[in-house]
């Protein structure tokens, strides 16, 4: 009896250790939210305006003269 006692002890034990112990589901790093701004007459939430995307530069293009250019500035 105190066996079959001390074996149902042992099992919730290892259960209610195994539920601790275990991962949680969601895996990951969480996200940072910003602060929302609020509207000083209403007090309500405001959305924010996205602001434009400007175009991305240009590549750079050489500036080095080609043969041709600089042999018809030899001969002037």
């Amino acid at each position: 009896m105190a066996d079959l006692l001390g074996n149902i002890v042992k099992d919730v034990v290892e259960g209610v250790l195994k539920e601790i112990l275990k991962k949680s589901t969601r895996s990951g790093t969480t996200r940072r939210r910003k602060r929302q701004t609020r509207s000083a007459t209403t007090g309500r939430f405001v959305r924010k305006t996205t602001k434009r995307v400007k175009a991305p530069a240009r590549k750079q293009v050489s500036r080095r003269r080609s043969a041709a250019k600089r042999s018809r500035q030899r001969a002037r």
